[in-house]
Parts: structure tokens; sequence; C-alpha cells
């Protein structure tokens, strides 16, 4: 890993540990439910400049990074932290009208088993779906 981490001009890795304090509150007790089992958050990072003729490369070095650490972190679902987008994940078309069963591929992997609950009650709070980004949370009618 290190070793790939030098390829790139402009690369880091963040480790932000987990556990301790963290994984004694149940996952469903707030939304963010990365506690118990989850060692590290890693954040992946590459940057270039306006004038780099080739930004593909860059996607694709950190593109292979990621598939490279499949084996090494959590699977079914690969976790994500909402706050670090990664839009590799999917993401609403036109930032637009949000479609539960597309939502749930990043939902799962931002907020396992509370994404239903979530999409529950942003039903009720923001029924029209004011609030929203690329990977929101969708609204359904109730």
């Amino acid at each position: 890993m290190f070793k790939r981490l030098l390829e790139e001009e402009s690369s880091f890795l963040i480790w932000t540990p987990y556990g301790g304090m963290m994984a004694k509150i149940p996952e469903s007790k707030i939304p963010f439910p990365h506690r118990n089992g989850t060692i590290f958050m890693i954040h992946y990072y590459t940057s270039w400049s306006e004038s780099d003729k080739r930004p593909n490369r860059h996607i694709k070095w950190i593109r292979e990074l990621y598939s490279y650490m499949t084996p090494y972190v959590s699977s079914n679902p690969r976790q994500a932290y909402v706050n670090y987008r990664d839009l590799d994940l999917g993401k609403n078309k036109n930032n637009s009208k949000v479609n539960f069963i597309e939502a749930q591929i990043w939902g799962a992997k931002y907020f396992k088993d509370n994404f239903s609950r979530l999409v529950r009650i942003k039903s009720k709070v923001d029924p029209d779906n004011f609030f929203r980004h690329e990977q929101s949370i969708p609204t359904m009618s109730l």
C-alpha cells in the first residue's frame, strides 16, 4: 500500500481510529452506524492543479488504490462515510428525483441498517426534498 502511495505525487490516507466508547453505542442509536468491529475509517486523497493536462491519471490511480484495498476493508456492504462523499458509489440523476432502489446502493454503505429509517424521517421532515445533493437520502410517499 505504501509503495502505491509513492506512485502519486500529492496523495495521502487519513486513518481515523474508531472503537472505544463508539463501539459501546448501538448502531441504531444515531444515524452514524460505523461502530463495533470498525477499527479505522480510511480517507483516500489525491489532488492536482487546474493546469494538469491529465486529470484522469489521478482518478485512475485513486480508483486502483480503492480496488487494491478491497480485501482489507469492510464488506457486505463496503462502508463509506457520508461526509466524504464518494460519487463512484452512485448518484442521483441530475440532482433531482431520487430513486429509493438506486439510493440504497450508497445509502447502505453510508448508513447500513439505518438507511430505511432515515428515509422515513426525511419523508416526514422534508417531503419536497428541498435539502438534497448527489447522494441525498430520498423521500417516499407515506
